[in-house]
């Protein structure tokens, strides 16, 4: 039934008919009713279609010979016109005297006609580009006892073997013997050629022509009421065809499912395994019940819990919303069974992140419009077939609204609109002591009010002192934000193990990675913000530096805190003990643990079946078995594990300051486009640059500010979460839990 579906699918293509996406108002047939009906309507369109290839296969061949008719007609006509003009010459030269250069059989050929040998011809079409061959051929294999001429047909001649368009030539062979005939049939068959009959008499010619022209005409009228009969049988199913293409591709989904069961050894019954949702176990058993009730069975399905060692599969509900961001987790791995989930808190550090990178809340107004655009016309463009680009943003249209909703928040803070400060919440903290100090510098300005309210105060840009400042001020945020998230992660990781009641894992895993990361990184972000607090002029680079070449040494000017000098060497072992810390106890605890297990053990009791993976805990963890245990093995595995924190604790803080790089990039590339671009224009005082200048700056914002620049922020916070973030707990090493739904299938590309 799909094969006879995919033939009329087919067959509506070639006739560019298209089917109709409108939902079918009349009576849905049966499938047993639709095997009927697919039948007759193939072997209908099949009759149809042999009839129209024989009438097509004539109409090519008789346009052929009407071509032929054509030209060797004229050929023919040709040839009779110089052999009377010939013979009128011979006759007139018979009563005077033969010269040198006349034939010297001329005299014989015209007293003794009974000498003159009478040709055969064959005539023809073939491809003009096998036409020099061809003639090679024909010569070689007659040795030269053939004439060939040709003549190029000016339009395309549909070939009635094939049916492609080519641009051919008509022939004409005259040859003497039956042998020779014969091999030139042959040729003209390996090569192609159509053969067609000529008349000699000119008057047969003539009706010929005639008779010819008459059934092109006439045919062409049958072939076209044969496809509007065939084009009308098309139309008629057009508006069905969705529905029927549906209820096979369920159908065969059906089958295809129940291939999966089981059959009971006495024949009677169908077993099948599979999972579900805890909460969805009362929606399965009323729904196995209204079947029984629906199918009229003697008999009720039995829907019993089974107990199993297999982990189960992943299932996050999600929504419209939720349901980009927990993509984006996905896309690097899906969680395993119960293990925590960072999607939850994608859905605000993702966009975070980005917007840190992306801080201008003009660009971020952008954003916002596009996203709600997406938005408000959703139900419109999810109908549609959508280009690849324009359907990955209209999926990710809620992520895009809350990246533009927090790059107004970061834009704000930056007090960038397109690059140019605003005096939203207050006016500047600062005034110039006199005028001198009018040149965009800091030098010369007074403190006259309190601490601009939110943000950074306006009064930076444009100074000399902006790029110190900012570059300070961004460098120390992205280096607190980075701290925060993976301890975020430490702690998430922390959940998992309690969950899993892996009491080794919280140990000595999570406690000395937590100490190592604070101890170092963490005591970094703690001295920033004192620092900020104070206004202290200490040298973190000095601090760091030196808490670990001379711990000891008098702190001097660069103390921000009492007790500095005995917490920075305290701090600095904590980190040294939690390195062993991670990686020689657990190898040892894990050996000593599968001794006891197998210690006198060679037999356990079976598990009771009726007990449900949820009444055993639903944790696979603590159903794995230990088969085998190499203590080699596990304790490389460890070392690696390790080494990797250890060093990547230095290169994921460092990976955060992209934040800072990205976002020092777009505030500057901003800057480049308003002041060269946007300003330059409009000082010359000529509304032809200002208009050019103005169409520059708005392609340079869309392409490279919200296009690529866009695509460079998501990109890199994308990473952060993937390999900074989720790196500390989450292993991804799951399967996606996939029901069986008839809107999936349906939902499939064929």
């Amino acid at each position: 039934m799909a094969r006879k579906l995919r033939f009329t699918k087919e067959q509506m293509s070639k006739a560019e008919i298209l089917t109709s996406s409108m939902q079918f108002s009349g009576t849905p047939l049966e499938i047993d009713d639709l095997e009927i009906k697919l039948g007759e309507i193939e072997a209908e369109l099949m009759e149809v279609n042999t009839n129209n290839g024989k009438l097509q296969r004539t109409y090519n061949e008789l346009v052929e010979y009407n071509f032929l008719l054509q030209k060797t007609g004229e050929f023919f006509d040709s040839a009779q016109r110089n052999a009377t003009h010939q013979q009128s010459e011979l006759m007139a030269d018979q009563s005077g005297d033969y010269s040198l250069e006349n034939p010297l059989l001329e005299q014989e050929m015209v007293t003794d006609p009974s000498k003159q040998v009478k040709l055969g011809f064959l005539s023809g079409l073939v491809p003009k580009q096998k036409a020099m061959v061809f003639e090679r051929i024909l010569f070689r294999a007659t040795r030269g006892n053939m004439l060939l001429r040709q003549e190029s047909v000016d339009e395309y001649v549909t070939d009635p073997q094939s049916g492609e368009k080519v641009v051919k030539n008509s022939f004409v062979i005259f040859y003497s013997g039956e042998r020779a005939k014969s091999k030139i049939m042959k040729i003209c068959d390996a090569f192609g050629a159509n053969r067609y009959p000529f008349p000699e008499d000119l008057a047969k010619q003539l009706h010929t022509i005639q008779e010819v022209s008459g059934q092109v005409s006439e045919l062409k009228t049958t072939i076209k009421i044969g496809l509007a009969h065939r084009d009308s049988i098309l139309k008629n199913i057009a508006s069905e065809f969705e529905q029927w293409n549906n209820l096979l591709k369920k159908e065969n989904a059906i089958y295809h499912t129940l291939n999966m069961f089981s059959l009971d050894v006495t024949k009677k019954c169908l077993i099948a395994e599979g999972w579900s949702p805890v909460f969805a176990t009362s929606k399965v058993q009323d729904a196995l019940h209204r079947a029984t009730i629906d199918s009229n069975s003697q008999v009720g399905s039995i829907f019993q819990i089974l107990n199993t060692r297999e982990s189960p599969p992943t299932y996050f509900q999600t929504n419209k919303f939720t349901s980009p961001f927990q993509g984006v987790v996905d896309a690097y791995g899906v969680a395993k069974y119960q293990e925590a989930n960072p999607g939850l808190f994608t859905i605000v550090t993702f966009p975070f992140l980005f917007a840190v990178m992306f801080g201008d809340w003009g660009h971020g107004i952008c954003l916002l419009l596009t996203a709600l655009y997406l938005i408000i016309r959703e139900k419109k463009l999810a109908s549609q077939k959508l280009d690849d680009i324009v359907e990955i943003m209209f999926d990710g249209r809620y992520v895009i609204l809350m990246m533009s909703i927090f790059s107004i928040y970061t834009g704000l803070i930056y007090n960038e609109f397109f690059s140019v400060p605003f005096e939203l919440f207050g006016k500047s903290a600062y005034a110039c002591r006199d005028p001198s100090c009018g040149d965009a510098t800091t030098e010369g300005l007074l403190k006259v009010r309190q601490v601009y309210p939110f943000g950074v105060d306006p009064v930076w840009h444009g100074s000399r002192s902006e790029l110190p400042f900012l570059n300070s001020l961004k460098m120390k945020m992205s280096i607190i934000l980075g701290i925060s998230q993976m301890n975020l992660g430490i702690v998430l990781s922390f959940f998992n193990a309690k969950f899993f009641k892996n009491t080794i894992n919280v140990w000595y895993q999570f406690l000395p990675r937590l100490i190592f990361l604070n101890s170092l990184f963490g005591y970094l972000s703690v001295l920033v913000i004192i620092k900020w607090c104070t206004g202290s002029k200490a040298d973190l680079y000095h601090v760091m530096i030196y808490m670990f070449l001379s711990p000891t040494d008098d702190i001097g000017e660069n103390q921000l805190f009492p007790g500095q000098k005995i917490v920075q060497p305290v701090l600095l072992l904590l980190a040294l003990v939690s390195v062993p810390w991670m990686l020689i106890p657990k190898p040892f605890i894990l050996k000593k643990q599968h001794e006891q297990r197998h210690q006198g053990q060679h037999y356990t009791m079976l598990q009771a079946t009726e007990e449900s993976v949820v009444q055993l805990g639903g944790h696979p963890e603590n159903q794995h078995h230990h088969e085998e245990f190499e203590f080699s093995e596990v304790f490389i595995h460890q070392l690696i594990h390790t080494i990797e924190f250890v060093l990547g604790a230095v290169s994921n803080t460092a990976s955060y300051l992209r934040l800072w790089a990205l976002s020092l990039a777009h505030s500057e590339l901003s800057s480049v486009f308003y002041d060269k671009v946007l300003l330059l224009a409009w000082g010359y005082n000529n509304i032809i640059i200002l208009v050019v200048g103005v169409i520059v700056f708005l392609s340079a914002t869309i392409i490279v500010l919200l296009s690529m620049e866009t695509l460079s922020a998501f990109l890199h916070a994308l990473r952060l979460h993937w390999v900074e973030f989720q790196d500390k707990f989450y292993e991804g090493d799951g399967y996606k839990f996939a029901p069986f739904a008839f809107s999936s299938v349906l939902e499939e590309e064929e």
